[in-house]
């Protein structure tokens, strides 16, 4: 049935067929921290597949393309207007999901490698200076109740994320005689099967995608056929109008 369908029809059913079969690429940060301060540095790389010898990416900054084309994106000294949502692109990957930044002017900031996560995972706080100023007599306290105290600056682990840890964190020390606190940062830890079912829903650009690929394969099958008939209907007509002038011509 295939020889039946017109060759543009054909050639968008391909192409939604290349697009499903398509992986997103992912953005991964070094340091891993979404939280940072200006003057802060990270490298932003671009995992996915990349034709032969072409490893050419496209980045995009609050979903406008940035000049980088290179799979690493660095930022040297971070200023605020660098805050945003960051995806990137392969020449065979779609383009990934979001990766928000956030970049903040204050003494002092909590970071973490994200705000969601599932049961067993691993969660890693730091509490980060501005210009890496000795911090020192840090606590990190959760939902108002101190969690955790080291004299020096040091990483809070939570081996293994169970649903208690979700709450409301933030962490204070003394840099030389100041006491300073981080902003809050809120943390959800959440079953793994309806953390792990929401990725599998197509986003919405995947969906118009979609909507649009059947409503024009609809409509080119529906016009094809409708000049399929048209055709013969006037080829029909053609034919009984010679048998006719036939029969004239021998009257």
């Amino acid at each position: 049935m295939w020889h039946l369908l017109p060759p543009s029809a054909l050639l968008l059913l391909v192409s939604s067929v290349t697009q499903a079969d398509r992986s997103k690429a992912v953005v991964h940060l070094d340091p891993p921290w979404v939280r940072m301060l200006k003057e802060d540095s990270v490298t932003l790389t671009c995992q996915g597949a990349y034709p032969p010898e072409d490893n050419s990416t496209r980045w995009y900054h609050n979903g406008t393309r940035i000049s980088s084309q290179n799979p690493s994106y660095f930022i040297g000294a971070a200023k605020l207007e660098h805050s945003g949502t960051y995806q990137c692109q392969t020449g065979l990957s779609l383009r990934s999901d979001s990766v928000k930044l956030q970049v903040h002017s204050d003494w002092v900031v909590l970071q973490t490698s994200k705000s969601a996560f599932r049961e067993g995972e691993h969660i890693r706080l730091r509490c980060h200076s501005w210009r890496n100023k000795r911090l020192y007599k840090v606590t990190y306290i959760q939902n108002g109740i101190p969690k955790r105290f080291f004299h020096n600056n040091t990483e809070f682990h939570i081996p293994e994320a169970t649903l208690n840890h979700s709450g409301s964190y933030f962490c204070r020390g003394l840099i030389g005689q100041r006491n300073t606190s981080s902003a809050v940062v809120p943390i959800t830890v959440g079953d793994p099967a309806s953390l792990l079912i929401k990725p599998s829903f197509p986003s919405w650009p995947q969906i118009a995608f979609c909507l649009v690929i059947g409503l024009l394969f609809a409509m080119d099958t529906g016009l094809y056929f409708l000049v399929q008939r048209d055709l013969r209907r006037s080829m029909r007509g053609k034919k009984e109008y010679n048998v006719k002038w036939s029969q004239d011509q021998d009257k």
